[in-house]
């Protein structure tokens, strides 16, 4: 499905300070948007916010009289009483992990660090309302259907499934950002989410619980949009204290995904926490032992790894997959679920013609 969004976005841009206000306005007028709202005086936000129905956000954190977080508190409390989503991308110099994760918990859905760089902003802002617009088509649906429930019963299912399938392609989307930041393609999160779904069949899981498995897998590393850019794209190796703050993303994952009673939701957020556990204890981020990991996340564990090795990226090539079922088979009962590993070798021929079917040069489908 392809979302488009109009130039005419109602877009606020709220910084104290005058240059980088007017550097935003010039980059976002450059670009064709023509409906730009700006402040540098934050106790302005409140009632700029409550006059118009803004698209999208743009709030630096550090300002006096009130900050970035206290501003937000007050935008939440207008969109609980509007049941809009919050468009809110925060800019920050600061691009520690416990600015980010408050920023999260106040609201934010994304982040950009100064100084930041015009490619960058836009992409973040054009994903953002390509976010907004799909929550808009939701909540118009929903409206729609409520005022025709009692007499198109028939009308109505159709409805919910489009609903749904625009609630799935949110997470697909959501999914397929975090892997962009990481330098993976998009068909991984199809190739990755499909594999889990044949494997949690072969194991034994109904044909709901593998369904629900396929949708709630793509967003297992939505954490890493937490993750600051000089360590998730460091083309070295990691010293120990970046690898702490890039095992977080596990945690900031879970947390993003968390509170929402929707059992997709709920499945994703256990998935994000928990995929990164190990079979013998040595996993992370709460070095889960056996069969205390659960079952989807030790799935999703296998087949994520087996795509990261069959596909090839700017700092490896493709390994086959004999040698990539060679390197599962042997951190069977050290990595992977020693009674996954055998299913998992009997199904390769299934799982190959899916690697084939969603291959990085094919378009998605």
């Amino acid at each position: 499905m392809t979302i488009h969004h109009s130039k005419t976005a109602n877009i606020l841009i709220v910084d104290d300070e005058p240059a980088n206000v007017l550097l935003l306005q010039r980059i976002l007028e450059k670009d064709g948007y023509t409906q730009l709202h700006t402040t540098t005086n934050p106790l302005e936000v409140e009632a700029l916010y409550s006059a118009r129905d803004f698209d999208l956000v743009l709030l630096d954190i550090n300002m006096p009289l009130l900050d970035g977080f206290g501003v937000m508190e007050k935008l939440m409390a207008i969109e609980a009483v509007r049941g809009n989503y919050p468009p809110i991308l925060v800019l920050t110099a600061s691009a520690d992990l416990d600015t980010r994760l408050r920023a999260l918990k106040s609201g934010a859905k994304d982040f950009v660090t100064k100084p930041f760089e015009r490619v960058e902003i836009l992409s973040r802002i054009e994903n953002m309302l390509e976010v907004r617009t799909l929550h808009n088509q939701i909540r118009q649906q929903n409206v729609l259907l409520e005022e025709k429930v009692a007499e198109r019963t028939q009308k109505l299912e159709e409805k919910a499934n489009e609903l749904q399938e625009t609630r799935l392609e949110i997470i697909r989307r959501l999914g397929r950002a975090a892997d962009y930041r990481d330098n993976e393609t998009g068909t991984h999160i199809i190739r990755m989410s499909k594999y889990s779904e044949l494997l949690g069949r072969a194991c034994g899981m109904s044909d709901d619980e593998a369904e629900l498995l396929l949708n709630a897998s793509p967003m297992h590393d939505i954490g890493k949009i937490g993750t600051p850019d000089n360590i998730l794209l460091k083309p070295g190796k990691l010293n120990a204290s970046e690898w702490e703050v890039m095992k977080k993303h596990a945690e900031i994952g879970a947390e993003i995904l968390s509170g929402h009673p929707s059992e997709l939701i709920e499945l994703s957020s256990l998935i994000a926490l928990t995929h990164h556990e190990k079979w013998d204890g040595t996993g992370y981020p709460r070095e889960l032992k056996g069969e205390a990991i659960p079952l989807v996340a030790r799935v999703v564990a296998l087949t994520d790894v087996f795509d990261a090795l069959t596909s090839r990226r700017p700092y490896k090539d493709a390994w086959s997959v004999d040698a990539a079922l060679k390197e599962i088979n042997a951190l069977s009962a050290k990595h992977f679920d020693p009674t996954l590993v055998p299913i998992f070798n009997e199904i390769i021929g299934d799982i190959v013609a899916i690697k084939d079917q969603y291959s990085d040069t094919n378009a998605f489908r």
